[in-house]
């Protein structure tokens, strides 16, 4: 077996979206497929491993946000099987829904940013429940809930390789600064202290979250992870219990992470590419969101 990072070079940006080659004995997986505006990129990072798109026979994502899967549709309607967590599942099939979220986020940009996001032929989709054993391509994935970052998401486990998707945060190769990535509408925190507990507690070997390449310092980076979403939270937390604008709040949330980065010996080019993979106010908007609805709920 052996497990090939694919820079799907996002928006231009090298080593920010990853879809992983795993080739098993029965020939090649892929673990994630990127937004349709990086297909041309990750057939021709396949080409250079000597594998067509017709070579590809199952693909297996996260969880269905567009830079994850949203090009899985264009691998079912090619004849690959696709496993997609259960309640994302109905939204590979009909993505309409999907869009209108996206779109309330990205606006007129949806389309130039991620491409297009065809409807998936509903006979080559898998639905997948946590705790389902996936064998495929002569190889045997575990699929772990964990949710937190998504309600629809899952880790893929492999042996002692656990594909982490957004569970285990946004980390560029190389650099020890791990960021949040808390799209609205489903942060959850108690969710993904559990997810964390999860992830504790089944002792990975390496790590492979999509943005992006190989973790080996599994158990400190958990550690890392875990805190700087608690101390995220935290921070947006205080903001909204002050009444804080949204723009004002992004722009202390941004200056906050910049000043963390750099003590962590983060350049200003290496920030702005975490931020063009994860943008910071999409995080301000998912953890004030979360804050805002428990608030509201207090008062009932």
């Amino acid at each position: 077996m052996e497990i090939i990072p694919l820079d799907l070079r996002f928006r231009g940006v090298e080593k920010t979206i990853a879809s992983y080659l795993v080739i098993g004995p029965q020939g090649p997986v892929l673990v994630e497929c990127g937004p349709g505006s990086t297909l041309p990129n990750l057939i021709e990072e396949l080409a250079k491993r000597g594998f067509k798109p017709d070579d590809v026979r199952h693909v297996l994502v996260t969880h269905i946000h567009l830079d994850h899967a949203g090009c899985l549709g264009w691998w079912a309607n090619k004849g690959a099987r696709v496993y997609v967590h259960e309640v994302g599942a109905p939204h590979i099939v009909q993505p309409e829904n999907l869009l209108k979220s996206a779109r309330r986020i990205y606006g007129d940009q949806l389309e130039p940013i991620f491409g297009d996001v065809l409807p998936a032929r509903a006979s080559q989709v898998q639905a997948v429940r946590g705790g389902d054993v996936l064998e495929v391509g002569g190889l045997r994935f575990e699929a772990i809930d964990t949710p937190g970052h998504a309600k629809h998401h899952h880790v893929f486990c492999l042996d002692g390789a656990a594909f982490t998707g957004d569970a285990a945060g946004v980390r560029l190769p190389g650099i020890p600064y791990i960021d949040v990535p808390a799209v609205p509408p489903e942060f959850d925190l108690p969710a993904w202290r559990k997810t964390f507990d999860i992830l504790k507690s089944r002792d990975f070997e390496v790590l492979y979250p999509t943005h992006f390449g190989p973790v080996h310092d599994v158990s400190e980076h958990l550690e890392a992870f875990a805190e700087h979403v608690e101390n995220a939270s935290s921070f947006i937390h205080k903001e909204v219990e002050m009444g804080s604008e949204r723009d004002p709040l992004i722009d202390r949330y941004v200056q906050w992470n910049r000043e963390r980065s750099e003590t962590l010996g983060v350049t200003p080019a290496v920030f702005d590419a975490y931020q063009s993979v994860n943008p910071m106010s999409m995080s301000v908007d998912g953890i004030r969101r979360y804050w805002t609805k428990q608030r509201e709920q207090a008062k009932k």
